[in-house]
C-alpha cells in the first residue's frame, strides 16, 4: 500500500487523470488525454494480487469472483480515487481514476447557470442522461454543492460507487454506496423514505422496480436527483415509461408527467477555440405541453417541444452551443475543474464492526464444542450390569432404538 499511495501522490503531482496497472507491464497514465509509459515502475501479477487483497472488502472480493470485476472507490493518501479491477491475460488489472478533491460548482463545469434555480425546489424529479463518460456524475455532484452550499436541506445520496464524498455545510448529507452501504437501490429506495430526507441521489435508473421506486419517492413530496443513461430526452423518457409491462405503462406515464420538473441530456464536445471538451446540453423542463404529450404517449413531438420552447428556457444540444457556449466570454479548462488534489471531505470513513462482522442468521444452530476429554453424553444408554435402560427427560423413541441397536 505504501508503493501504491507513492504513485497516486505521483500522478496528483504530475497531472494525470487516469492511472492504469497491469501484471509485468510498465505503470500506464492519462495526461492530456495522452497515454504515457513509466517504463521504471512495474507490478508483477502477484503484487496486483496482494494490493486489491488490501484494498478490496470481503463483499467487493467475493463480487470480483462471481463478475470477475469490480468498481470501488477509496480514499488512497487522502486522495479519492474511482477504480475498477478486472481479469485480463495479465491477471487482474486496475483502471484507476484521480478525482478532483474539491467538487466542482456548476461554473466550473461551464453549465448553463440557470440550472441553479431547480435546486431550490421543494420537490420534483430532475433527470440528469447522457452515454458514458458525459459528465453525468459531475453534473449531479455540482447540483448538489448548489443546495449543499445555499439551503439547510438533509440529502441522502445512493450510489454505485461513492466518487466525491461531501462535507455538510448548510444541509446535511449521508452518501450510501452499492455493495457496502445497501444490497440494491430499490432496498436504498425503500430505507431512504424513513430517513427523513429532504433531496434524494439515485446513482442510475436501470431497473423498472427501481425506477418505480424513483417515482414513488418523487410522489411523496421530495427533491430526487437521478442519472439515466440516454442519448436524447425521448430514448430516455421512452425508456423510463416502456420499461414496465404494458398494461402498467399508462399509470407510469401518468406519474412522469405529473413529477417531472427537468431532463437535462449532456455530451463532451471538443471546442477548438477553447482548446478542450466542454458540456453541450440539452434542456427539457417540465412544462404544462411536456406533460401533456408524455401523458398522451407523443414521445414523438418532444423534440418538436425542444425546439419551439427557447422562450421558456429549452434548448436542443445545437442551440446550446450556439445561444450559450460560443458566446460564453470565457470558459473554464477541464484542468481546472477536474485537477486531482487532496479531497476536501474531513469525515474518516468508518465501516461498523457491527455490519463487517459475520451476521448470524436465523437458521444459524449454535454449536457446543467439548474439551477431548468430555464427549457429549447419550441421550440413551444401556447399563447391561443394572438390567435396564437410562433414559434421559429429553431422549427419543430414536434414540432408544439406536442404543438398542449397538
Amino acid at each position: 500500500m505504501k508503493r501504491f499511495n507513492k504513485l497516486i501522490l505521483a500522478g496528483v503531482k504530475e497531472g494525470y487523470s487516469d492511472i492504469h496497472i497491469s501484471g509485468d507491464h510498465p505503470v500506464v497514465c492519462r495526461k492530456n488525454g495522452m497515454i504515457l509509459f513509466r517504463q521504471q515502475e512495474r507490478y508483477s501479477p502477484e503484487q496486483i494480487d496482494a494490493l486489491c487483497e488490501q484494498l478490496l472488502g470481503e463483499n467487493e472480493l467475493e463480487m470480483l469472483r462471481s463478475r470477475l470485476s469490480v468498481d470501488l472507490a477509496r480514499s488512497v493518501a487522502h486522495i479519492r480515487v474511482r477504480i475498477n479491477v478486472f481479469c485480463t491475460t495479465r491477471g487482474l488489472s486496475m483502471a484507476i481514476r484521480l478525482l478532483p478533491g474539491r467538487i466542482p460548482n456548476i461554473s466550473d463545469l461551464n453549465l448553463y447557470p440557470d440550472l441553479k434555480d431547480y435546486c431550490s425546489l421543494e420537490s420534483g424529479l430532475i433527470l440528469v442522461c447522457g452515454a458514458t463518460g458525459s459528465g453525468k456524475s459531475s453534473t449531479i455532484a455540482a447540483l448538489l454543492s448548489e443546495i449543499n452550499r445555499h439551503q439547510k436541506r438533509h440529502i441522502i445520496t445512493l450510489e454505485d460507487p461513492v466518487e466525491y464524498r461531501f462535507n455538510s455545510v448548510k444541509s446535511y448529507i449521508e452518501q450510501r454506496e452499492l455493495g457496502t452501504h445497501m444490497h440494491s437501490f430499490d432496498q436504498g429506495l425503500r430505507d431512504v423514505l424513513r430517513e427523513d430526507p429532504d433531496v434524494i441521489m439515485v446513482g442510475e435508473l436501470r431497473e423498472p422496480e427501481t425506477i418505480r421506486l424513483t417515482l414513488n419517492a418523487v410522489e411523496s413530496g421530495h427533491l430526487v436527483i437521478a442519472s439515466l443513461h440516454a442519448t436524447n430526452s425521448e430514448d430516455a423518457l421512452y425508456r423510463m415509461c416502456n420499461s414496465f409491462a404494458p398494461d402498467a405503462q399508462d399509470m407510469v406515464r401518468t406519474q412522469v408527467s405529473s413529477v417531472l420538473s427537468l431532463l437535462v441530456v449532456q455530451r463532451l464536445k471538443y471546442i477548438e477555440e477553447a482548446g478542450f471538451r466542454v458540456p453541450i446540453l440539452s434542456i427539457l423542463r417540465g412544462t404544462n405541453s411536456l406533460k401533456a404529450t408524455i401523458r398522451d404517449n407523443r414521445f414523438a413531438q418532444i423534440e418538436s417541444i425542444l425546439q419551439t420552447g427557447r422562450a421558456e428556457g429549452m434548448f436542443t444540444m445545437e442551440k446550446y452551443e450556439q445561444d450559450y457556449i460560443m458566446r460564453r466570454g470565457r470558459l473554464t479548462p477541464p484542468s481546472i475543474s477536474f485537477k486531482p488534489s487532496p479531497e476536501s471531505a474531513d469525515s474518516r470513513l468508518y465501516r461498523s464492526s457491527l455490519v463487517e462482522g459475520r451476521q448470524r442468521s436465523a437458521n444459524d444452530v449454535p454449536v457446543i464444542s467439548h474439551s477431548p476429554q468430555e464427549s457429549p453424553a447419550p441421550k440413551a444408554r444401556v447399563q447391561p450390569d443394572m438390567g435396564c435402560y437410562v433414559i434421559n427427560d429429553d431422549s427419543t423413541m430414536e434414540d432408544v432404538i439406536s442404543e438398542l441397536d449397538k
